[in-house]
């Protein structure tokens, strides 16, 4: 058996909309494949979508506790809406009574599809689609990242056109039935399979599931009903979000034609190249210029940070490329766990130029080691090596 919809969710079978809501919030941020660490993120996630769709659909979730997770899911599985099927669910066993003459008047799979898509007692017109979802892009500084922050921002998407009210024709315009489906809005298809004869009722392609025709259609929006628009949004940045993850807002998209609901928009995320510092994941990566002398004989400095400088020990006899970790000191992680780190690669800078006291004095240093060497000679070069 599968995973129920409510165990999937972790609520009881008697929850609120709202306790559903919140319960599919938190298990997708903990899920979402961007953030999760789980190697079955995606998996699960998709699982958590699943069951909220369904659960907070009022219909689907009636006839989700009426037939149960398995049939359901088999109903679904062939194509066919089970929140339609009415208070009695689809009869026995997981397709009803699928045999000849069996549980469903001994009409078989034709009696059982009438009564999944309302054959023969109403119109029984399936709920409209979710209108498609659409993809923005957004760009953000490191520091926001670092923060989180709350962006204004505006996107081209389709809107109900103003002048029609998103019929699609003028409200003078003549109406005539559909002669491809009667007015019904629907047509029906009967197809042979293994399993018997089935019917399957679709929105008409002529009237577009309306039942009805027009004889003109706007010229504002073509008869489509929206037109091309801009709409200014604001999105919650989370504090740790990584280039290239992708935010979701939901009923955002495009409208459905059809009537239902709005689809979603995506925002994909984009973090600027920071001037000072690389991020890797949590981490972030920093080149610190110091002297040879403080190399040589170890210093405090200040190291930048996100949060502001911080005091930095160079140890004595620190080589050049050596790298140094500042615990907690990187980026937030996503959903509150700790900080990454800072780690900080030490690059000695050698002077262009030097006066004579400076000269004599690395002269001394160099034949005290053991070299005779001209400073003029590539010697900063030697040194430069060296660390």
């Amino acid at each position: 058996m599968s995973e129920d919809f409510y165990d999937v969710l972790g609520v009881s079978r008697d929850a609120s909309a709202e306790e559903i809501k919140q319960a599919y919030r938190k298990k997708a941020t903990e899920y979402h494949p961007d953030v999760s660490d789980d190697p079955d993120a995606e998996e699960k996630f998709k699982k958590i979508q699943k069951a909220k769709q369904v659960l907070t659909d009022e219909e689907k979730r009636d006839a989700y506790d009426q037939m149960g997770h398995d049939r359901y899911e088999q109903a679904e599985k062939h194509g066919y809406d089970a929140s339609d099927a009415g208070p009695g669910g689809m009869g026995g066993g997981p397709f009803g009574g699928m045999g000849g003459g069996g549980g469903m008047g001994g009409g078989g799979l034709g009696d059982i599809f009438e009564q999944v898509f309302g054959g023969g007692g109403g119109r029984g017109r399936r709920r409209p689609r979710k209108g498609r979802d659409l993809r923005t892009g957004l760009e953000i500084t490191l520091e926001e990242a670092y923060e989180g922050v709350e962006k204004q921002f505006t996107v081209e998407r389709p809107e109900e056109c103003d002048v029609c009210d998103g019929e699609g024709h003028p409200p003078e315009a003549d109406a005539q039935t559909c002669p491809e489906c009667q007015g019904r809005g629907q047509v029906t298809q009967v197809q042979q399979t293994p399993l018997g004869r089935v019917q399957q009722t679709t929105s008409c392609p002529r009237c577009e599931g309306e039942g009805t025709l027009y004889s003109e259609t706007c010229g504002e929006c073509r008869g489509e009903g929206y037109v091309r628009g801009e709409a200014t949004l604001t999105v919650e940045v989370p504090a740790g979000i990584q280039d290239g993850q992708t935010l979701r807002m939901e009923r955002e998209g495009a409208p459905s034609p059809e009537g239902g609901p709005r689809g979603d928009l995506l925002i994909d995320v984009a973090i600027a190249e920071h001037e000072q510092f690389e991020r890797e994941g949590d981490d972030l990566r920093y080149r610190l210029p110091i002297s040879f002398p403080q190399a040589t004989f170890g210093d405090t400095v200040e190291v930048p940070t996100l949060e502001g400088s911080v005091e930095f020990e160079v140890p004595d006899g620190t080589q050049s490329g050596e790298t140094f970790r500042l615990k907690g000191k990187g980026m937030p992680r996503l959903r509150g766990r700790g900080q990454g780190n800072l780690y900080v690669k030490v690059q000695i800078v050698t002077p262009d130029s030097l006066n004579e006291e400076q000269r004599e004095a690395l002269e001394a240093f160099a034949e005290a080691g053991g070299d005779e060497i001209d400073v003029n000679d590539g010697f900063f070069e030697r040194i430069k090596r060296a660390f």
